[in-house]
């Protein structure tokens, strides 16, 4: 851990974007305590503009931005983290099963893992959501369906050039359990780019989930950066605030989460170790 700090923290960008990221979360998690307003209360007179009042304005209805954007922090983390969950679970069991038992089993497993490829993400996403109606959970499931393929393709590569090395011959001549030496042996050797991965699929989760909301296919109970922006688009002239902030929130989280994958990336990358 203290190498990997060492040459993590060689990089303005990545030490830049994990205290961007530090504070998003500090705030999705700590700032509902410390700023009471709900999201939802009507809490002054519409269209107040930013630094009066209200920190950072209000919406067409009267209420108050800043909470908006502290609720939707806490929202889109956490769609963004359990949806990437799900994705790398599913896809790291797919790839992982693919890449060692190769055969007809990796034909067939890269065939469904293809035909999901060859949907558009998000038309995808919109499709299941819109099916299982909008909720945080149906989100999350299609956020993971969509997302769930490249890593499988990712970990599917990584086992077929692990699969011959001497050490996981030497398990298989010991007797050692197919199980073990998938998830004791091999995936912890592969486990470097599935990491950087699921960095920048939080960011991409965070996309789609803003993308979801600002179609008005967001959870209807919850406030969140996309339905901010998507409630305030017909005003965008007379108010250009109230899609700007949290426009800006997305913006920065994702760019966070963007400069750590690649930092984490130049930091387990073995190819970059003596630089």
């Amino acid at each position: 851990m203290r190498a990997f700090w060492t040459r993590f923290r060689r990089r303005p960008p990545a030490l830049f974007g994990l205290s961007v990221l530090v504070l998003v979360l500090l705030v999705a998690v700590v700032g509902p305590t410390l700023y009471r307003q709900d999201p939802w209360d009507l809490a002054g007179r519409p269209f107040s503009p930013p630094f009066g009042q209200f920190p950072l304005g209000t919406d067409t209805l009267g209420r108050d931005l800043a909470a908006g954007v502290i609720h939707g922090a806490r929202v889109s983390l956490l769609v963004g983290l359990v949806a990437t969950a799900m994705a790398l679970s599913l896809g790291t069991l797919i790839g992982a099963v693919a890449g060692y038992r190769g055969g007809w089993v990796d034909d067939a497993l890269m065939r469904v893992t293809e035909f999901f490829q060859t949907i558009p993400s998000f038309i995808f996403a919109v499709v299941l959501v819109a099916i299982f109606q909008p909720s945080l959970r149906s989100i999350v499931v299609a956020i993971a369906m969509v997302s769930w393929p490249a890593v499988a393709r990712l970990v599917r590569g990584e086992f077929i050039a692990l699969r011959h090395r001497e050490f996981v011959l030497a398990c298989e001549a010991l007797g050692m359990a197919e199980r073990a030496i998938i998830f004791r042996q091999i995936l912890p050797n592969a486990a470097g780019p599935v990491i950087v991965t699921g960095s920048l699929m939080v960011a991409t989760a965070v996309l789609l989930e803003s993308g979801l909301s600002f179609l008005g296919l967001g959870d209807p109970n919850l406030m969140s950066w996309g339905f901010m922006i998507g409630s305030s688009r017909s005003v965008l002239r007379q108010a250009w605030w109230m899609s700007a902030v949290p426009g800006v929130a997305i913006l920065l989280t994702v760019l966070a989460l963007n400069l750590v994958g690649e930092g984490l990336n130049d930091a387990l990358n073995p190819r970059l170790r003596r630089r």
